[in-house]
């Protein structure tokens, strides 16, 4: 008999546990303690705080997982009070702190820390870091406090700000539901706040210690510090609480925006095992592949013609994306690439082109990095791929983009992608990703100039990392910030999370999207690798991914039609009309059991790609098509993190 396959390895594509997080209660107010922080700060159900966290990192912007002891928890009804000790650290410095936290049921809540270096301890941030939720809260007006006690009024951003909103504070108020006000105020140093949609965090960071200051930084063993987070409530407003559960609903409206072209990433170490498996690749259906190339990686003139042989291979166009590698002489490093190229018989139909030093993040306040100048960049390559779509932007993240914005006029479409990872690492952050999205779309769309603009290559993983040497790898299969190979990427959770990703750039009107690769870390089916793939090792097969990659790739050109959903934070829809049809693609961003209720009845098929459904799934090129159902009803009920495609009457 088969081996039963943990539902963990389904779900995340990883055997790693989770424990889950222990929900404080005092009267409305309500906190949920994960890891010694806190999340989810509620009062009446509301959400005032996204979270209040005491972290300490390392040099190189890592977070260390500290090791909780003496923890003791008391609930009383009227009040929670948490303490415990904690270490920080590696096998060269350590870091020692106590906490505090106590919370009541006026909606008052302190978070204390005091901590003591015992050797002298090398950090970029030590102290407490504030999340502001997005929801209700983008472009609402704000109270600030600074430092030296003046008060003013302002607003959070709107649009995303590329650098730091607010400087210099001591506290902030915002209203969190009608008539009622939360203040947070943070004591022990100086704080300043940053937009942390720029990398698809659902929120703005209020952290301690600014960043126009040096780091990394010592604190000299035997120094310490001593913080406190404080919330508290003022107004007259009526503390109904907000209702949750029960179905979510499904609109659907009008025709819009056409679907876009869906497409591969290819690094060139993959471009072999893409050819390898073309024959299933192929069946996906992507309309181009992104072929990376890099000469400071040691990629020679040989990967274009083997890239370019894969994107035949898969029936797609070959799309160049080129990192210059000098900056003096950047003018012959492209003239060079055209004629490699050309001498291929052009097989590139368009071209992306970065200088190699926009590939590293520059921090607000810090000194620029010679680079070439963009638009002298952009006229070359134009010389040199006289028929080529050319694009520029970024190649690494939304946030680079938003820093150092490209001159558009010489473009024919801007690119940047975007990842879940580069703060955090757990699930529910990953997923609330998917919430900053239409930010990030409407803010590059008020600077491109109405160009089009590119999504990618993105996945769950990290393909490069702008603030520090490369992406973290990954030998233990774990969830964790800034992860190259991601788990999630083979289980359940990453089909639903790709189709939130498109459908969130489907309606921004994207003119393409790049997924993840064919194979690999960010790819759609098992390939050997040097890196654990529990239950596929031994049995191969595809991952959840490839079958909401392959399905949404087939809408590409049709006219989309508007989805309203009632709550968008657990349920995402892309919806087409095909064939005079219906056909509609809805993923549970959650991972509780849900239920969706559309505005009519819905009569056709319906396939769910779930737990259950996993190994269809891996075994079965056709799965979504194996695993249609009639569908006779206008409630559709996803397990955790399920995807669904429903085929109805218009």
């Amino acid at each position: 008999m088969a081996a039963t396959i943990p539902d963990s390895v389904r779900l995340f594509g990883t055997l790693e546990p989770v424990s889950p997080p222990r929900k404080l209660t005092a009267g409305p107010l309500t906190a949920e303690l994960d890891a010694g922080n806190l999340r989810y700060i509620r009062f009446h159900g509301r959400e005032m705080i996204r979270a209040v966290s005491f972290i300490v990192r390392d040099k190189n912007w890592g977070t260390y997982n500290p090791a909780i002891s003496n923890e003791t928890i008391e609930e009383t009804g009227n009040a929670f009070h948490v303490s415990y000790d904690a270490v920080a650290g590696d096998a060269n410095q350590e870091f020692r702190y106590t906490a505090r936290i106590v919370g009541k049921a006026d909606g008052s809540l302190t978070f204390a820390a005091k901590g003591t270096a015992q050797t002298d301890f090398l950090t970029n941030r030590t102290g407490f870091v504030v999340l502001h939720p997005i929801h209700g809260v983008a472009g609402a007006p704000c109270t600030v406090e600074r430092v030296d006690g003046r008060v003013e009024e302002t607003c959070f951003p709107a649009r995303i700000d590329p650098v730091q909103p607010m400087k210099d504070l001591r506290a902030l108020t915002h209203e969190f539901m009608p008539g009622l006000k939360v203040t947070c105020r943070m004591e022990g140093d100086t704080y300043e706040m940053e937009d942390q949609r720029n990398w698809t965090d659902a929120s703005y960071k209020t952290y301690v210690r600014p960043l126009a200051l040096p780091w990394p930084y010592v604190i000299p063993q035997g120094e310490g510090i001593d913080q406190s987070v404080t919330l508290t409530l003022t107004g007259a407003g009526t503390a109904s609480a907000e209702t949750a559960g029960g179905p979510i609903t499904v609109a659907l409206g009008e025709e819009g925006a056409v679907m876009p072209a869906l497409g591969f990433g290819l690094d060139p170490a993959d471009a072999a095992a893409v050819i390898d498996h073309a024959g299933i690749l192929k069946a996906a259906g992507p309309k181009h592949v992104v072929c990376s190339y890099d000469p400071l990686r040691g990629h020679e003139e040989a990967v274009l013609e083997q890239m370019a042989r894969a994107a035949r291979a898969l029936g797609a166009e070959a799309w160049l994306e080129f990192v210059i590698p000098t900056v003096d002489r950047f003018e012959e490093d492209i003239d060079r690439a055209g004629r490699a190229a050309a001498d291929l018989g052009s097989p590139f139909t368009t071209v992306m082109v970065s200088p190699a030093s926009d590939l590293k993040s520059t921090l607000p306040g810090s000194t620029w990095p010679p680079c070439p100048p963009l638009d002298a960049c952009y006229r070359a390559a134009r010389k040199a791929f006289p028929n080529a779509r050319l694009g520029g932007g970024m190649f690494s993240f939304f946030t680079e983009l938003n820093r150092k914005r490209p001159p558009v006029a010489l473009l024919d479409f801007v690119t940047f992608s975007t990842t879940p990872l580069v703060h955090a690492g757990d699930d529910r952050s990953a997923m609330e990703s998917l919430e900053s999205l239409p930010h990030v779309i409407e803010s590059v769309q008020a600077f491109i100039d109405a160009k089009p603009y590119h999504a990618g290559p993105t996945a769950i993983g990290m393909r490069m990392n702008p603030y520090g040497a490369a992406p973290m790898e990954n030998p233990l299969n774990i969830r964790q910030a800034m992860n190259r190979m991601d788990p999630r990427q083979r289980g359940i959770f990453g089909a639903a999370w790709y189709l939130g990703y498109v459908a969130h750039f489907a309606r921004g009107r994207a003119s393409a999207i790049t997924l993840g690769g064919g194979v690999g870390e960010f790819g759609f089916l098992y390939t050997p690798r040097d890196y654990p793939q529990p239950w596929f090792a031994e049995n191969g097969g595809l991952y959840p991914a490839f079958h909401v990659f392959k399905g949404l790739a087939a809408l590409s050109g049709l006219r989309m039609v508007e989805t309203r959903v009632s709550r968008i934070r657990e349920i995402q829809a892309l919806a087409v009309t095909r064939d005079g049809d219906l056909e509609i693609w809805i993923a549970n961003l959650t991972g509780e059991e849900t239920s969706v209720d559309f505005d009519r009845p819905l009569s056709g098929a319906a396939s769910i790609l779930d737990a259950t459904s996993f190994e269809t799934a891996a075994k079965e090129p056709e799965a979504i098509h194996a695993l249609e159902r009639p569908l006779t009803d206008r409630k559709v009920l996803l397990g955790p993190y399920a995807v669904a495609r429903l085929r109805a009457k218009r």
